[in-house]
């Protein structure tokens, strides 16, 4: 019983936290077009890479699909829109021999993109930020899964935004 009127406390709650996330993203210039011209700019830059490039062609037959997941997931990251389901982290596990090279190069392009297509400077930071923890994150897995737990990590250099 007690859950039951918790449940309705908490809904809103949840959809008051995703409110306050988007008033602020859009605060500072990030919303649904730029995520859609980010992404759009940041995969066309990809799909042509020598370094990335190979890596996507192997893996995506869909283009218009993937970018519509992409900006789902970016969305939900920067705007709190909660429509992106999926796991990213077994996704990039999945492939063999990324490493941070691969990472700090799809940040530098990223950051590249966001300077270009990002209207305030402080949107282009938040999205970069956000970047930059996903890639860490990604690759502390990829780490993780490829090599076990050691007792010393060598110390990252992904780029910052």
């Amino acid at each position: 019983m007690q859950s039951e009127t918790r449940e309705p406390a908490h809904r809103a709650h949840v959809l008051e936290l995703r409110r306050r996330k988007r008033a602020e993203a859009e605060a500072i210039g990030i919303d649904e077009a730029v995520v859609d011209r980010v992404v759009d700019r940041f995969y066309a830059r990809v799909r042509t890479d020598q370094l990335l490039g190979p890596i996507f062609a192997a893996r995506i037959e869909d283009w218009t699909a993937h970018l519509a997941r992409m900006k789902g997931f970016w969305r939900s990251v920067l705007l709190g829109s909660a429509e992106f389901t999926g796991n990213p982290m077994a996704r990039h596990q999945q492939i063999a021999g990324l490493d941070q090279d691969h990472f700090s190069h799809w940040l530098a392009l990223f950051y590249r993109t966001l300077q270009e297509e990002c209207p305030q400077a402080a949107g282009a930071d938040l999205f970069g930020q956000r970047a930059r923890m996903i890639a860490d994150s990604l690759l502390t897995g990829i780490e993780l899964q490829r090599d076990g737990m050691r007792p010393t990590r060598r110390t990252r250099s992904l780029p910052h935004a």
